[in-house]
């Protein structure tokens, strides 16, 4: 499930589906997932409609298709205006086109709707740390973690590890990536963050150890193979170096981390 983990992990909660990634550019548009597919008969109940229309939108997300994603969940608003999760999923939805004001109104929307839906708050705190509101974001999962019913605590307690680190404290930050891992011990994106924290407190061999369990458990994306370029770089092993920066080269000429890497850029 993991596909990038590009300044941290993007994880949120769509609903029903619990994603581990973020799509980072529109999809080609693919053949509609059919309704059959989910076993439910198009009701003619308004918040059920709006509630199916809402959950092949995640679907669609999650699969790349944001066109079709965006389609649905419009869909599923206009069915019924006043359907918090609709609100919540689309406004994921537009934060990977860059839709950031439209994006930002229908969090706060879905928020005004149902401020105590737990998944709702998991997925605006996500959205703060995204856009550079990393300590705005820590109540709303704080809030989330707290909640009885909230069935990923997973998530939230290492979306909230992961906004700790950003904002550079890393004692917080291993504590929830830590206590994340209490119900998923080996999610590569909770050893992906360990990875970094280690490689912040300059501790190049646990940073190291982390991201061979990452690569053991998963196909390393472009920031995973960023990250062991430099601490390989910091442990001295060129040919490890190297050999790092061939995998970036050939697997992700067009990246944000190879274009780092050949600007010199290693911290």
């Amino acid at each position: 499930m993991i596909k990038s983990l590009r300044g941290g992990v993007a994880l949120f909660s769509l609903g029903v589906l619990a994603l581990t990634h973020l799509p980072t550019a529109l999809a080609q548009k693919s053949e509609p997932l059919p309704t059959e597919s989910l076993s439910v008969a198009v009701p003619k109940d308004i918040h059920t409609r709006a509630k199916l229309h809402t959950e092949l939108g995640s679907l669609y997300f999650q699969s790349g298709n944001l066109i079709v994603a965006l389609e649905e969940l419009t869909i599923a608003i206009a069915i019924n205006p006043n359907y918090a999760p609709a609100y919540s999923t689309r406004g994921l939805v537009l934060y990977s086109v860059n839709e950031f004001e439209s994006a930002e109104k229908d969090f706060k929307q879905a928020l005004k709707l149902d401020d105590k839906d737990p998944e709702i708050s998991n997925n605006y705190g996500w959205y703060l740390c995204q856009t550079g509101k990393e300590q705005e974001s820590i109540p709303y999962f704080l809030r989330t973690i707290k909640n009885a019913l909230y069935k990923t605590p997973e998530v939230a307690f290492l979306n909230l590890g992961t906004c700790y680190q950003k904002i550079g404290d890393l004692v917080s930050a291993e504590e929830y990536v830590r206590r994340s891992m209490r119900f998923a011990p080996e999610n590569p994106q909770a050893l992906f963050q360990l990875a970094v924290i280690s490689y912040k407190r300059g501790n190049y061999d646990a940073a190291k150890q982390h991201l061979n369990k990452v690569v053991r458990l998963s196909d390393p994306s472009a920031d995973v193979l960023w990250l062991f370029l430099r601490v390989e770089r910091q442990l001295g092993d060129a040919q490890a170096e190297s050999s790092f920066a061939a995998q970036l080269r050939r697997k992700y000429p067009d990246s944000p981390e190879y274009l780092e890497f050949m600007k010199g850029n290693f911290q």
